[in-house]
């Protein structure tokens, strides 16, 4: 029983964990990437079909992205798609091709993007704490229910707080490693 419980509050922590990291990748850096425009969907024929399903993405410099769509007509519905996106990226096309310049980070804009970087991850962990107070209730049910005694319980309590230490831990890494990403000129 106990395990079980561990083992959903690990997998769970996990999967908040991995949250995190998506909503990283969301927040822009000096450097061009593909994966900055991953939010970003288009009409595809009446549906809303992923950039990356529609188009062929490359970086052509460390500040500039370029889009290739598949079918020439698509150049248009693309650049609709990326001027809604609240990323704040303006598009220039040329014939087929899009390009989309990414202006330089101010250290006002570097702040700003720290600060969101810094309440996702406060959003991460209080998903992980929120996790564990689950489980911790999951234990007592079971010493109310008479399935395992106050010592199990203090053993799994113990246990699914090394557990919440791991994952809050790697939540700090990957904050620390955002924002020296975030702090690089």
């Amino acid at each position: 029983m106990i395990n079980e419980i561990l083992k959903d509050a690990e997998e769970r922590m996990g999967k908040a964990v991995v949250a995190v990291d998506n909503s990283f990748k969301k927040i822009r850096t000096g450097r061009a990437h593909p994966s900055l425009l991953d939010p970003i969907k288009v009409n595809y024929y009446g549906s809303e079909t992923p950039l990356s399903q529609v188009a062929n993405i490359t970086v052509e410099d460390a500040r500039t992205l370029g889009i290739s769509p598949w079918e020439g007509n698509m150049v248009p519905e693309i650049e609709k798609a990326i001027l809604k996106s609240d990323l704040g990226l303006n598009p220039s096309t040329t014939g087929n091709l899009i390009r989309i310049p990414l202006p330089a980070l101010t250290e006002e804009t570097r702040g700003n993007y720290f600060k969101q970087a810094k309440s996702e991850a406060e959003n991460g962990r209080i998903a992980i704490r929120n996790i564990r107070r689950d489980a911790n209730n999951s234990l007592k049910d079971l010493v109310k229910e008479k399935e395992i005694s106050e010592d199990d319980e203090r053993r799994g309590q113990d246990q699914v707080q090394k557990v919440t230490d791991k994952y809050i831990a790697q939540i700090e890494e990957r904050l620390s490693a955002k924002e020296k990403d975030l702090m690089e000129i």
